[in-house]
């Protein structure tokens, strides 16, 4: 809680200690893939139901947040 007031975040972090949000998500790494015990890099676009809307995979690390806004604008004026 610390980090997200320092950081002025508008919004709850979840720590997920027991990767049971991550399994849940699908975010949680095989034990034979390549960085085994860390989640995956994933981006949840959910909506104010809390409907998940897209998932990203995220590998482009700068355009990413760019490809994100996109979504929201268009599932916003839809």
């Amino acid at each position: 809680m610390a980090f997200a007031e320092a950081q002025a975040f508008p919004y709850r972090l979840l720590s997920d200690v027991d990767h049971a949000v991550g399994r849940a998500y699908g975010a949680e790494r095989g034990p034979d893939e390549k960085g085994a015990g860390f989640a995956k890099r994933l981006t949840f676009l959910i909506d104010p139901s809390g409907d998940v809307r897209k998932v990203y995979e995220v590998t482009d690390y700068s355009g990413h947040p760019a490809e994100v806004l996109a979504d929201i604008r268009q599932l916003a004026s839809a």
